[in-house]
């Protein structure tokens, strides 16, 4: 496995329109490159694994556990297991880096 890599070459996935996942994994910690078009939403969901992030580019509408804030580039992020959370995209693109802990096996 290379030590360096480009996040915008790796494949994507869409989970929901105007959505791309560009993950990159190591066997206990999983990165993501998370694209959102304008306006794009990741629906409400859960999940086990631990996630954090930070805003790239951008800004979006995020909710954690039922708080709801706008958050912007610098901007940071932690959900725990379990807790519902969801974002919507602001009216340019945005791109985030999320993290999970452990990886998830449905991005591989």
């Amino acid at each position: 496995m290379p030590h360096f890599y480009d996040p915008k070459a790796q494949s994507g996935r869409s989970p929901a329109p105007g959505v791309t996942l560009r993950p990159i994994w190591l066997e206990r910690l999983m990165m993501v490159r998370v694209e959102i078009e304008p306006h794009g939403e990741v629906p409400l969901h859960s999940h086990p694994h631990e996630q954090g992030g930070v805003v790239l580019e951008g800004e979006a509408t995020m909710t954690i556990g039922g708080e709801t804030r706008t958050v912007r580039v610098g901007d940071g992020y932690l959900i725990p297991g379990g807790v519902d959370h969801a974002v919507v995209g602001g009216e340019a693109p945005s791109v985030f880096l999320d993290v999970f802990s452990p990886p998830r096996e449905e991005y591989k």
